[in-house]
């Protein structure tokens, strides 16, 4: 069997993986499934109303014909990126495939549906409530991500690490509690999937096909193959390039991050092991 055989083989596989289990594995999470995702950071991680881990992979590939530096990313190699909101069971509740790896990760969530989408509250998302046990303002379902993203009332990032007092600290070491399970999301898919230990000497609309696919299975052995304390409900947008800010941000983002730290800082919101 030839190459070219061989390789309309593999793509033919991956487009059916992707098309046969995007329904089963990929629903949109209802509203109930994103208060069941926020317990899951609250019991986990002890960080309330969050409603994701977000962060951004670079999956190695070969540099394609006449593309410049589109593909060539911070780390000195060419790259597409999958950006990805994970749950505390290690599953994908929203991705963004194909990116150039030149591209940051704030301006691809800016330009992705899963950032639109967010803002204007198209995903369904529980309106603020109050945090546990206390008796301040409602706070928002937010998501989590690193000093890449932009700060905003629906995205939390840490402060700044210069001049940290105890307060915004502990609000730093939280957040992070929070974050590793998007990143240990990123080791698991990495690992299952061995394509993704060594460049993809594929075509990048090749390449997108075969993250499609991975992701999918991805979810399809946590949602049916892995223990209950794995199971997760996920959901995938198309992507779009149209670049739009989000809103939001700014002395509203501040409010909302000065509003989780004092939290974290009060009796009602502090733990043991935090001291």
């Amino acid at each position: 069997m030839g190459t070219p055989t061989i390789a309309g083989v593999v793509r033919a596989t991956c487009a059916a993986i992707w098309l046969t289990l995007k329904a089963s594995v990929l629903p949109p999470p209802t509203r109930q499934q994103w208060l069941d995702i926020a317990q899951g950071f609250l019991e986990r991680a002890q960080f309330p109303n969050c409603i994701g881990a977000l962060d951004g992979k670079h999956l190695r590939v070969k540099k394609p014909p006449n593309s410049g530096s589109q593909y060539y990313n911070y780390k000195q190699f060419f790259s597409v990126v999958l950006l990805v909101l994970a749950d505390t069971n290690y599953g994908f509740i929203i991705v963004d495939i194909g990116s150039f790896g030149s591209t940051a990760d704030a301006r691809i969530f800016r330009a992705s549906r899963m950032g639109r989408w967010l803002q204007s509250n198209q995903l369904d998302v529980p309106q603020p409530a109050i945090l546990p046990c206390s008796t301040g303002p409602p706070a928002p379902y937010v998501v989590v991500g690193d000093e890449g993203f932009a700060l905003s009332n629906n995205l939390m990032r840490p402060f700044p690490r210069r001049g940290l007092d105890a307060k915004r600290r502990m609000f730093n070491y939280r957040l992070s509690r929070a974050r590793r399970f998007v990143e240990c999301a990123f080791g698991f898919f990495s690992h299952k999937w061995c394509v993704f230990l060594s460049p993809i000497q594929l075509a990048p609309q090749n390449v997108n096909v075969v993250i499609k696919a991975c992701v999918v299975l991805h979810n399809y052995i946590h949602t049916y193959e892995s223990t209950p304390d794995e199971d997760a409900q996920v959901y995938t947008p198309p992507s779009a390039r149209d670049i739009l800010p989000l809103g939001g941000t700014g002395s509203a983002g501040l409010r909302v991050r000065e509003l989780f730290a004092d939290y974290f800082m009060s009796p009602s919101g502090s733990f043991p092991l935090q001291q």
